[in-house]
This record gives C-alpha cells, sequence and structure tokens, in this order.
C-alpha cells in the first residue's frame, strides 16, 4: 500500500473509478496547506459526510493541528470514542443497545461484533491500533457543553470583555463585534431588534462601545447597572432621557436581570474562559480537539453561543502572526442557518469575517451541512476545496451546481457542469467528488475508515461519562483555584482623617483606580506609596536578542531612617496610564511621612530606583537550538512551546516543497523515458505478430507449391528469410520488455529515495519534548529609562 504517513498531508481515503464501481490502489492525501483556503462537506444523511469529517479532523490531530468544532447534533463527540486494542469490553458502554436487540445480540455479544466490524475495517484501509494510540498521543480530546454541567462548562463571561487591541484599533471590527454580541443577548430576551431601529440595541452597542473603546471589560450585571445609568448624556443628537426614558431603560434593565436570575442560568458563568488559546492548546502546549456540543441548547441559546464563540476566534485571529501553513481548523457540523443567504443573523457576520481573513493567518474553516438550498453561496463559493456526497433532491443539486461553478472560476480548473451533474447522480454512500482549486482536476474518493467509533449522537450522561475524569483533574488542578491578591499595606496602621494631606505643588500626586473586588460600601483608607516605572532594554549580541520590558514598583514610604526602600517593592502590572488625577469621593487617609513632602528626596529615591533595578532585573528567556528561535517577553514555556510547534510546521511545509521541486524535474524524466519504453514495447510486440503471420503464410504458400509440383526453392528462401525477420524481431521486443522493466525499477528506486528522504524530515526534535535553553540577560544602565517615580496614593 502506498505510505500515507507522509508530513502535512491528510488520508482520507482511496480514489474511486465510478464507472466500475470499484476502489483503486491510489490514495487520496490531501495536502494540509489546502486547507488554509477553506472547505465545504455537502451531503445528505447516510452519505457518510459525518466519517469524512471525522476523519480530517483525526488527521489534523496526528499531524499536531488543533481544532475547535461546533457540534449542534452530537455526531462530533464520536471523536472520543477511541479504543487503541479494539476489544469488545471498549466498544460496550457506547454501542446502542437498541441496535444489538433488533439483531437479536446480547449486549456484550453486540459489541465484540462492533469491536472485530472496527478491526477488520481499519486493517481495509492499512491502519490499525496502533495507528488509533498515535492519535491519543497527539492531541487532547473535550466536549464543552455551554449552559449545562454535563460536558465540560464554559463561561461566557469573558465574551463581554474589551476585544483584542487588533480589533479595537478596526472600526469595522469592532462594530461587527458589539453588533453580534447585543443581537445574540437580545435575542436571549426574545427581542428581534433591528441594529438600526431598535433602541434596546443601540443602547446596549453604545455602552459597549463607551467601554471597549478604552479597553475596559465589563460584565452583564454591569451592562444592567448602565442601561440605569448610561455613562453618556447623549445618543445621537438627543439627550439620553429623550431617546430612551428612565422607566423604559428600567424595564430592559428588568429583563436583563430576571435572564441573569433564572434557574440555570449560572451555568453559562462557571468553567473554563471561552479564550480561545486554551481551547487549542492545553496548559502544557498538547495541541486539543475542543467539541461544543449544542444539541441540548434551543435555537436562540444556539446562535447566542455560537456567535459569541465566533466573535472571539475573530478577536484571537486579529492577534496571530501571518502564515501559509495551517495553524488550526474551525469545523461547523451544520452551518444551516448561521449563513443563510438573505436574513442576518447574529453569527453571518463573524462568519463571513472569518471566511475572508481567516486565511492570511493559518486558520483553516471547514463547514458542513445536509441542507445545501439554506446557504449564502456568494460567502462560501471561495472556498478553496467542496467535498460533495450523495444528495437529496434535484433542487439540492441545482443549488451545489451553482456554487460550485463560482468556486471553479475562482480558481483555475475548467468546469464541466453537465459532466459533474452525471458525476454526483451516480455517487454512493461513502462516495465523494473532492473539488479542490489547488488541483488539476476534481478526485472521485472513497473514505477512509474512521479511527473513531461512529456510534451516532452521543447522550448528555454518556457525555458526562466521558469528561468526568478532565473534570477530576480539573479539581486537583491548583491552576484553576482563584488567585488570592496579596496586601502591600504598610505593617503600621496609620490613623485615617478625612482630609488629604498638604502636599507642596511641586510634588505631583496621583490615586490608583479601586480594583474590581474592593467593595465601595467599606470604609475606603487611601495609603501613601512611592510608585517608579521605568523601561529596561535587554540586549545580546551573540543571541540577537533585543527587548524591552516596562514594568512598575510600588513600595511604602515611612517614616524610617531609609524612608524608601526598593528592596520592600512590589511589581504592579497596572500602567500608569491608569492613573488617576482625582480621588474618589468619602474617603479617609493615612498619614503622610515627612520625607515624602521634599521634592528633592524624590530625586534621590530615583537615582535609587536605577540602581536597584540595574541590580535586580534580569530576562529570562527560553531558546530553541534546533529551531534557533528565542521566547519573548512575557512568553511562558507553554506559548513557547504552541509558537515553535508553528515554526516547526512551517519549516517543514517549506522542506517538504523544497523536497518536491527538488524531484518533479526527476519524476518528469523517469516518465517520460517510461511513457516511451511502453509505446516502444506496443510498437514491437505489434511487429512481431505480423512478422509471425507474414512467416506464417510464406510457409503455408511454400509447402502447398511443393505438394502441388511447383518450383519451391524460390519460397524456401523467402520462408527461411522471413522467419529470420521473426526471430530478430522477437529479441528486440524482448530489450524492449527487459529495458521498460529496468526503467520500473529505475523509478521504485526513485520512490524509495523519495520516501527516505520525506522521512527523514519526520525524525527531527519535536517542540514540545526538547530541552530549551535558558537564558539570563542583564540590563546595562544606559539601558534602563526611568519614566515615572512619585506620590501615588492607593486604597488598602
Amino acid at each position: 500500500m502506498q505510505d500515507f504517513e507522509k508530513l502535512g498531508v491528510f488520508y482520507l481515503g482511496r480514489l474511486y473509478d465510478i464507472k466500475n464501481k470499484t476502489q483503486m490502489e491510489d490514495l487520496l492525501l490531501y495536502d494540509s496547506k489546502d486547507l488554509v483556503t477553506h472547505a465545504i462537506c455537502i451531503g445528505m444523511t447516510g452519505s457518510g459526510k459525518t466519517g469524512l469529517c471525522v476523519s480530517l479532523i483525526e488527521e489534523a490531530a496526528i499531524d499536531g493541528i488543533p481544532t475547535i468544532a461546533i457540534d449542534p447534533k452530537g455526531d462530533i463527540t464520536n471523536l472520543l470514542l477511541t479504543f487503541p486494542e479494539l476489544r469488545g469490553q471498549d466498544f460496550a458502554p457506547w454501542i446502542n443497545e437498541e441496535d444489538a436487540t433488533k439483531k437479536g445480540l446480547s449486549p456484550n455479544d453486540y459489541a465484540e461484533q462492533q469491536a472485530a466490524i472496527w478491526k477488520n475495517g481499519l486493517l481495509k484501509w492499512g491502519q490499525d491500533g496502533t495507528r488509533i494510540q498515535r492519535l491519543h498521543e497527539s492531541a487532547d480530546f473535550a466536549i464543552y457543553t455551554p449552559g449545562s454541567n454535563s460536558g465540560l462548562p464554559i463561561s461566557i463571561l469573558k465574551s463581554f470583555s474589551a476585544p483584542p487591541l487588533g480589533v479595537r484599533d478596526d472600526n469595522e471590527l469592532l462594530q461587527e463585534r458589539i453588533t453580534t454580541t447585543v443581537t445574540s443577548l437580545l435575542g436571549l430576551l426574545g427581542i428581534n431588534a433591528d441594529p438600526i431601529r431598535s433602541r434596546e440595541h443601540i443602547l446596549i452597542s453604545t455602552i459597549l462601545a463607551s467601554a471597549w473603546q478604552h479597553g475596559e471589560d465589563v460584565d452583564i450585571g454591569q451592562i444592567i447597572q448602565r442601561i440605569q445609568t448610561p455613562p453618556m448624556t447623549r445618543i445621537g443628537m438627543l439627550d439620553v432621557e429623550s431617546f430612551y426614558p428612565s422607566k423604559d431603560r428600567f424595564d430592559l434593565a428588568m429583563q436583563l436581570n430576571n435572564l441573569l436570575a433564572a434557574p440555570g442560568f449560572s451555568l453559562w458563568l462557571e468553567g473554563e474562559p471561552l479564550e480561545i488559546n486554551k481551547l487549542l492548546y492545553t496548559e502544557n502546549g498538547k495541541p486539543k480537539v475542543s467539541i461544543f456540543y449544542t444539541a441540548h441548547l434551543n435555537d436562540a441559546q444556539r446562535m447566542f453561543f455560537t456567535s459569541l464563540l465566533l466573535n472571539q476566534i475573530v478577536g484571537w485571529m486579529r492577534t496571530q502572526s501571518g502564515t501559509t501553513s495551517l495553524r488550526s481548523i474551525l469545523y461547523i457540523d451544520e452551518v444551516f442557518g448561521y449563513l443563510p443567504p438573505l436574513s442576518n443573523p447574529p453569527s453571518k457576520l463573524p462568519l463571513l469575517t472569518l471566511l475572508k481573513q481567516a486565511r492570511a493567518f493559518g486558520l483553516g474553516i471547514v463547514l458542513a451541512t445536509q441542507n445545501p438550498v439554506d446557504l449564502d453561496y456568494k460567502a462560501i463559493s471561495n472556498a478553496g476545496t467542496w467535498f460533495l456526497g450523495r444528495l437529496q433532491t434535484e433542487r439540492d443539486k441545482a443549488r451545489v451546481m451553482d456554487g460550485l461553478e463560482g468556486a471553479s472560476l475562482s480558481g483555475q480548473q475548467q468546469y464541466d457542469r453537465k459532466n459533474m451533474e452525471q458525476i454526483l447522480s451516480g455517487l454512493g454512500n461513502r462516495i465523494f467528488l473532492m473539488n479542490n482549486v489547488h488541483d488539476d482536476a476534481p478526485a472521485l474518493f472513497e473514505t477512509r475508515w474512521a479511527l473513531s467509533y461512529l456510534r451516532g449522537p452521543l447522550t448528555r450522561e454518556q457525555i458526562k461519562v466521558l469528561v468526568e475524569p478532565t473534570k477530576k483533574q480539573w479539581k486537583e488542578s491548583p491552576s484553576l483555584q482563584p488567585v488570592q491578591s496579596s496586601s502591600m499595606a504598610p505593617s503600621t496602621a496609620l490613623q485615617g482623617i478625612s482630609q488629604i494631606p498638604a502636599v507642596p505643588p511641586d510634588i505631583p500626586q496621583f490615586f490608583i483606580p479601586l480594583i474590581q473586588n474592593q467593595s465601595v460600601n467599606q470604609p475606603v483608607i487611601y495609603h501613601p506609596y512611592i510608585l517608579g516605572a521605568a523601561q529596561v532594554r535587554f540586549t545580546n549580541a551573540k543571541t540577537k536578542i533585543d527587548q524591552v520590558k516596562d514594568v512598575v514598583f510600588l513600595t511604602p514610604v515611612t517614616d524610617e531612617p531609609i524612608a524608601v526602600n526598593w528592596d520592600s517593592s512590589q511589581q504592579t502590572p497596572m500602567p500608569i496610564s491608569d492613573l488617576q488625577k482625582t480621588p474618589l469621593e468619602n474617603v479617609l487617609y493615612a498619614g503622610l511621612p515627612a520625607a515624602a513632602l521634599k521634592a528633592k528626596n524624590y530625586s534621590l529615591w530615583e537615582s535609587d530606583f536605577t540602581n536597584w533595578l540595574f541590580k535586580t532585573q534580569k530576562l529570562e528567556l527560553l531558546k530553541s537550538q534546533n529551531l534557533d528561535a528565542v521566547s519573548m517577553t512575557g512568553e511562558t514555556d507553554r506559548d513557547f512551546r504552541i509558537r515553535l510547534q508553528q515554526i516547526a510546521r512551517e519549516k517543514r511545509d517549506e522542506e517538504v516543497n523544497t523536497l518536491r521541486q527538488k524531484y518533479a524535474q526527476k519524476y518528469a524524466k523517469i516518465d517520460e523515458r517510461l511513457r516511451r519504453a511502453e509505446v516502444d514495447v506496443q510498437e514491437h510486440e505489434a511487429q512481431t505478430r505480423d512478422q509471425k503471420y507474414q512467416t506464417a503464410i510464406s510457409l503455408g504458400t511454400t509447402l502447398l507449391g511443393g505438394f502441388l509440383g511447383r518450383k519451391a526453392l524460390g519460397g524456401f528462401r523467402t520462408t527461411s528469410r522471413d522467419m529470420g525477420r521473426s526471430v530478430k524481431k522477437k529479441r528486440e521486443s524482448e530489450y524492449a520488455k527487459e529495458n521498460l522493466q529496468a526503467l520500473q525499477e529505475e523509478k521504485q528506486r526513485l520512490d524509495s529515495q523519495f520516501q527516505t528522504e520525506v522521512s527523514t524530515l519526520d525524525t527531527k526534535i519535536n517542540p514540545m519534548t526538547e530541552n530549551l535553553e535558558s537564558i539570563a540577560i542583564t540590563p546595562s544602565k544606559t539601558n534602563i529609562v526611568v519614566r515615572f517615580v512619585g506620590l501615588v496614593w492607593k486604597a488598602n
């Protein structure tokens, strides 16, 4: 069998001869880079669409490519049913007992039968339990159930956080994010809001825009408060009260509050945050396949969550670097309703954005459906790959033909609509037509046997059993426990006063904002601190490192002999731009030590701060010797290894491409020589046959002439010459065959040489297991720039 464990290709099946209804020996190996231009999979129930898409996700996982899958029906959860040992007892908990009863078998016997079927099916396609084990080791698989604790819970709170800077800086993207978020939220209330005409939509959109443009995170509770007390005075040309009276705003706030207080809604706010990077990779940097099971949700809830998830993916995408290699996959198992041709549900805008822009960031979009009529074909006509299975009606076929024609016109293939229609009409179960704009022509193939046990949609109880080990790890994981903030208050309790201490005008003072978990209902006492902010540059010519780190430290100011001791300081992530010039109202102030009232002391403390930074600051980075890459400031071991995987994948794709180009000319030459040798063999065989006929005729004529008494000497001479020619032609034919066989053996040696070189690419060090080198770089004093040292007040 042809080798399918190649770098950067997905083994999806074997080519299929539709005329003879038989498999061909050639495998269908799909180049993973082609998926960067997205794919559409269309087929009716029973066409094998689920098996094909599951196999594609399996291949991506084996190649170290993570996937986020939206699963409205529950079929994709079968990816967690993988059993390397292929034992009946492994299948038993997951079989459909109704099927066993229909066949007159006990559950255990039916499980053994299913195990045997799966084992034999895999063997037929050149696979076994070892490949299933490889799938296990290549990626982690997780099932998330939003709004339910059957699977892994997922929190939507992150969905109302300010988008990344890349989105906030793009007005069009920011407005799309706000529009889809608000439309989804109002949809949960049963409000079908028009973004232009609905005052509910406009008010909440304005509230989100006001917060997000300043990088401020909000939650539903804060949205309720701001609906009652808007942060703006005017909306458009009208004041807020005229545009949306307080009584009506209170009604809207009550509706949202009722949603928040509804039984079961708390489940939407629990669990892992909706952070795309954590859904694509584990804490250790291992690729993940994150499946979002939404079959239990109603239509409004499903649209709400799907739109929020798509928005998060758009935001994550804009923070990634550009690449031509496949970085990750977004798969939607049934896109019906999310991308209609006429209406504009909340999911449509982010999906359109992803289809237009994701390819530049290495994110491949795979959309599947059994309802091809209700799709926006203008949006998906640029998809590079179409997988087409058996269709149910002529109307379905006509819509697919229209979409496929648009996709073909955007590529380089010649489109033959009549031929396509004939092919589609003859497709059977698990037979698909692949139209890939990167290939010269469409290909028919039969899908391979899935490594996962395709038993159909799982129940919520079965999902609960599957994810229980992960939930147990979550409970035991310290990283999931709430982080307790440490207090930096001076050890000496100071008496609070209601008036701010008088400070000379040449000493500027600022106020640190109250952190979110501090309650304004408790007495607030401001304590004095000295804040130092600097920019530290770390350079190293040998490793070509030149990175800048912004640091901010807080240290108490006391009445001790050394009033400010930077060794007692603590670093804070707060940027100095967050400092406020005015304090809160109705607060108390601790006493201010005398040293803080002398302006000249601040110059001394700034000098001390520079010296202290010079002695204490160092940049600890990680370096990969194999890929000659260095981690960035603040990049964790996990994130660095994730980035290394992408670098390695890009380098591998480049090397494979170079290798293919290197061998392309050799294959072209040997194929041309083979073609000529085959023609030569055919010509010599034909000449040998003709000469045999001529010799036989000549011999017969000679013998007949001798029998009839005619002179036969000339005839015998002619016959002798013909027999000589026949022997010569036979020798020439045998030589031609030997030459053809030698060329075939030469091509086999070339194939072996090519495969050997390809296999060496796969033996290089894996970024996940490489021992990274630690690098510590200290700054010079000239590379320390102090931006601020001054008096600040902090509430403790």
